[in-house]
């Protein structure tokens, strides 16, 4: 099967993978339609590693996939042929204390698509019935690819906390960011406070419901959100993952605030003002993933509270691919999440 491979930092090339082997009685053969490209992509492509893990060429990149069912195990009787379905991109091979306690994302035996496996640039996968949510057939193949990255934003709040009335700010308003604004909105933030350095980003997060942007490159966060709430905000959403976010967003905290880091650094190690995290006693989380939070995404894209055109904002077809990836990492004609589909 045709699999868009990265040969090199930088460089994506059309290739070959074997065929996908018949699904057990347990598993789905789906033809891969869309999947989006999310920013722990753009890590591996860019600088040919993630989280201290070094790409092995070639790999195919891609963990947002939805597609439609070829073939179903004989204990799977819910997905028809044709069904349109989400894939959930975390394969857990066997239970252990942390799924038993609903912990599926820290579970021992595992695999990710785009680190582990090939990821979903390819025609076809197989995988557990588990990991397929079914879409109702009025909703698009891009509606189904922005199950996962929505879904990790649900377990962001989750993380956090959040009550409605609590003020949020949001560090780095990329795709996971402008997510995160949106779902804040929707979850009764009284206030939330978008930063970042790309003025086009910005605009989409008013768009999307955010009271005050930030442009990190004239203001400093850290005065500006004091100057807006007086003592900070009850959460901090850090989406951007480096040294310069990290501290911002501790200085962004109300004293007792939470913050949830959710961009993956670049770097090893992140020198940290802990000192001003002691001083607001912060409690802060490190996010791995979703955790199944795919029927609470879908839920809330049937009931519009939020819409995947709003950041799937370009289009590309597969072979098209390093195109898509390109203006990605070169920010590019207004670009915020590029969708490749075929």
């Amino acid at each position: 099967m045709k699999a868009l491979q990265l040969v090199s930092p930088r460089t994506l090339d059309m290739g070959t993978l074997p065929d996908p082997p018949e699904p057990t009685s347990s598993e789905v053969l789906v033809r891969i339609r869309s999947c989006g490209v999310c920013g722990s992509d753009m890590h591996t492509f860019s600088e040919g590693s993630i989280a201290g893990q070094a790409a092995v060429y070639p790999c195919v990149l891609g963990h947002e996939p939805a597609g439609e069912v070829v073939e179903s195990g004989r204990d799977v009787d819910d997905l028809p042929r044709g069904a349109k379905v989400a894939i959930e991109p975390f394969v857990v091979h066997s239970e252990c204390e942390f799924t038993r306690k609903g912990r599926q994302n820290l579970a021992l035996d595992n695999s990710f698509m785009g680190k582990d496996i090939p990821g979903a640039l390819r025609e076809y996968v197989v995988l557990p019935r588990r990991n397929l949510l079914k879409m109702p057939n009025s909703m698009t193949f891009a509606d189904a690819s922005f199950i996962e990255p929505l879904a990790v934003v649900l377990h962001t709040y989750e993380l956090a906390q959040l009550i409605p009335g609590e003020s949020v700010t949001i560090m780095g308003v990329g795709p996971i960011g402008l997510i995160a604004v949106a779902v804040a909105k929707q979850a009764g933030a009284s206030r939330v406070i978008a930063v970042d350095r790309l003025s086009y980003r910005l605009e989409v997060a008013r768009q999307l419901g955010a009271d005050d942007v930030v442009d990190a490159t004239r203001e400093s966060p850290r005065a500006t959100v004091l100057d807006i709430t007086g003592h900070g905000t009850h959460v901090v959403v850090d989406a951007a993952g480096n040294t310069d976010s990290i501290n911002a967003s501790i200085a962004c905290l109300r004293p007792g605030g939470r913050m949830v880091l959710i961009g993956i650094p670049s770097e090893p190690g992140i020198p940290v003002d802990f000192w001003r995290a002691l001083d607001c006693e912060a409690t802060i989380h490190v996010q791995k993933r979703s955790n199944g939070k795919a029927e609470e995404a879908l839920s809330m894209l049937e009931r519009g509270l939020i819409h995947s055109n709003a950041i799937m904002s370009h289009s590309f077809q597969l072979e098209n691919g390093q195109e898509a990836f390109d203006m990605m990492a070169d920010y590019r004609d207004g670009i915020i999440k590029p969708l490749i589909e075929w």
